[in-house]
């Protein structure tokens, strides 16, 4: 434990034993968790039920010599002082304004500690600060009541608008008919028109690439997913939810009178000279029907395969096997990890008018000059594998097939890899060895895998570390412990954060990048593959073959100062 800490401990300890809180053999009890889980001394006392939060709070305050508000007293900070703070940093350091007088700011808090918080609330109000202690339950709730965030206030007048036209649509129950001529009449009045657009136009903005419309018991939650993460953005009343939800299905041709079973559907949006794409995805649940929209900008690809994040020896791997006459390559990893950017990356490279290069594709995410796209449709048929059948009899040089799903896909990818095609396609496993065993599990013979697979590659997007605000710090202890990276063996790397802004919404990170795991099946791979080995000596070898893992790779990108280690903890937990 550190000297810092050592005396935290003592002087919160003797507090609390003085008020006759805790003993001191609860206390020591206490510490000796602590060394063990490197959790703060009240959070131990709290979770063994031997103080009160209430309790912390006021010794916690007593011991800082600063003041402890209660919810009643949160009650009394106005919306005005609460807009000296952009929201998004609010939540973020879980601290609200309280109180100001001249030049000095009170700020309630949840941990009065973090001098980070503080230097930044302070950067941003031009205010020295006075920091509070309250209860982070009762400081999430005055924030949710308080703030009013930008986009909010846009949406006034739309909102107003509505309750003045008094527009609502009342559920109705399963047998009784709903009238669609009249449901179409009112989500197509303007201020409903309005109040969707926006919500589109404000995701465009912020580089979205999913909004979640989700129905809850009490609200209507949108968020979107921004560089892999979903933030909160509006909360609309219940009585919008019918609104908003038909408007979106009339606009991705959806039918509005069926609330009992998912639907999926499209539509476009123009916004300024960019075309969007957005799919459209419903399902029923118990409070009403879930909305997601997939953004995908209709535009010229322009990824090039080294901006996408492999080291120099791993582009030398791909750039060797993807000129590659024939043998397949897949791509593996979890939804929105940047398989599909990665493909068109290679597409785009290898494309020239001595190859026909053909997808099969659901959906066709971007349009590239000099290939065929086919989009998938399973409604009437036109599914992976059949398409499949089709691209062959089309004289092809390269393949394209948008995942392998089920074995007559995977059977027919193999065959054409083996019969002098070059196939590419994803999968969905947790790393590149994975690849081998999801194709054997398929139902797929050792010895095909073997003789097709050329190239297994691994993938996962992390955030990059905001520009505009980055600095350098020192992790936590527990973080450097777990990935091996003590101090005395690392004292020329820097770690880097974001401090959090503007320009990253005091996120701290803006866009992301990948890191990957290249999986070679070369000679030495084939023979304990065929040896039915366990994956983990697959993996040993393929190591001792000089392949970077995918936590290798992101804390390559942590020591170039690209992503923080805290971001590679959360992306790469399951390497562990």
């Amino acid at each position: 434990m550190s000297k810092g800490y050592r005396q935290e401990y003592d002087l919160l300890g003797n507090l609390l034993i003085k008020d006759n809180l805790i003993t001191k053999g609860q206390l020591e009890e206490a510490y000796r968790k602590h060394k063990h889980t490197g959790e703060r001394l009240g959070d131990i006392l709290l979770n063994m039920g031997l103080i009160s939060e209430q309790d912390l709070l006021k010794t916690l305050a007593k011991q800082l010599h600063i003041e402890y508000i209660d919810r009643e007293g949160l009650s009394h900070v106005n919306q005005a002082l609460a807009q000296m703070i952009p929201e998004s940093m609010a939540r973020k350091y879980l601290a609200l304004p309280f109180s100001v007088n001249d030049n000095t700011l009170t700020v309630v808090m949840s941990d009065p500690f973090d001098l980070l918080a503080i230097d930044n609330i302070q950067k941003v109000t031009q205010r020295e600060i006075r920091p509070a202690i309250a209860a982070k339950r009762d400081i999430e709730d005055s924030i949710n009541l308080l703030y009013k965030k930008r986009e909010e206030a846009q949406l006034l007048e739309v909102l107003e608008d509505l309750h003045a036209q008094h527009l609502e649509i009342q559920e109705r129950k399963e047998e009784e008919k709903v009238d669609l001529e009249s449901l179409k009449q009112q989500v197509e009045d303007a201020p409903v028109v309005k109040l969707v657009d926006y919500i589109i136009s404000n995701a465009i903005s912020k580089r979205a690439s999913d909004i979640h419309i989700e129905p809850t018991e009490k609200e209507l939650l949108i968020r979107y997913r921004i560089d892999g993460v979903l933030h909160k953005i509006l909360s609309p009343s219940k009585q919008l939810q019918s609104a908003i939800v038909c408007r979106i299905k009339i606009l991705s041709n959806l039918d509005i009178a069926e609330r009992r079973l998912p639907q999926d559907g499209r539509f476009t949006v123009k916004f300024g000279s960019r075309e969007i794409d957005l799919r459209v995805s419903s399902v029923p649940t118990i409070f009403g029907e879930k909305i997601v929209l997939r953004l995908l900008e209709k535009s010229s690809f322009n990824f090039r395969l080294e901006e996408l994040g492999m080291d120099n020896h791993q582009l030398k791997i791909f750039r060797h096997h993807m000129y590659l006459p024939y043998g397949m390559i897949l791509l593996t990893g979890p939804t929105g990890s940047g398989k599909s950017t990665t493909l068109y990356s290679i597409l785009s490279r290898i494309r020239s008018p001595e190859k026909n290069i053909i997808t099969i594709e659901d959906p066709v995410e971007y349009q590239i000059e000099g290939i065929n796209q086919i989009q998938a449709n399973f409604k009437i048929g036109l599914s992976f594998a059949q398409g499949l059948r089709s691209i062959l009899r089309q004289d092809p040089d390269v393949i394209m097939v948008g995942e392998i799903r089920d074995q007559e896909t995977a059977e027919i990818s193999i065959r054409s890899a083996l019969t002098g095609h070059l196939v590419f396609s994803t999968l969905h496993t947790n790393d590149a060895v994975g690849t081998l065993i999801r194709l054997i599990n398929m139902g797929i013979e050792p010895f095909l895998v073997c003789n097709s697979l050329t190239l297994a590659v691994a993938q996962r997007l992390v955030r990059r570390i905001c520009v505009h605000c980055k600095e350098a710090y020192t992790p936590s202890e527990t973080l450097i412990e777990h990935f091996g990276l003590q101090p005395d063996r690392n004292e020329s790397v820097v770690f880097y954060r974001g401090r959090g802004c503007e320009k990253c919404n005091y996120t701290g990170y803006f866009g992301r990048i990948g890191i990957f795991e290249l999986l070679v099946v070369n000679q030495s791979i084939r023979n304990l593959v065929l040896q039915n080995a366990l994956p983990d000596i697959i993996k040993r070898k393929a190591i001792e073959n000089g392949m970077t893992t995918l936590l290798e790779s992101g804390l390559h990108k942590v020591i170039q100062g690209i992503t923080s280690i805290e971001e590679i903890f959360r992306t790469c937990m399951e390497e562990d």
